[in-house]
């Protein structure tokens, strides 16, 4: 139940958007076996000045290809398994858009059955943990 949040500057990234977009939900699937119809995502491309990022933060050298990829999820992920998720993200986006590993910013957030609604006004992961 991964929703995926994706960013990039339009005069650079735009046109890659889908292409990130796919080798992220692979990138789940794969990594932390989400099942392959789990597909929900918002791609979003930025004017100049409207996506901001330090170049040298901890010690990565970025630039104006930076991808931003925010993903919520159910809790439960082990440590192990995030670190193979976002090496793998990272690996397909470079290998299908060409962006490079350095300008993939990942950010993962966990939350409960109780957080999701897909639909109908209910929380259906809660309603069916109590079925």
């Amino acid at each position: 139940m991964p929703f995926v949040r994706i960013d990039v500057l339009s005069e650079r990234n735009a046109d890659r958007l889908p292409a990130l977009g796919d080798a992220v939900h692979e990138a789940l699937v794969e990594t932390i076996g989400i099942p392959g119809d789990d597909l929900f995502q918002l791609l979003n491309a930025h004017e100049s000045g409207r996506l901001r990022y330090d170049p040298q933060y901890l010690g990565v050298r970025r630039d104006d290809d930076i991808v931003f990829v925010s993903i919520t999820m159910g809790r439960g992920r082990t440590d192990d398994q995030k670190t193979a998720l976002y090496k793998r993200i990272t690996e397909l986006v470079q290998e299908r858009t060409g962006v490079e590993p350095r300008n993939v910013l990942i950010n993962v957030t966990e939350n409960g059955f109780a957080d999701w609604s897909f639909g109908e006004g209910e929380a259906q992961r809660l309603l069916a943990g109590r079925a």
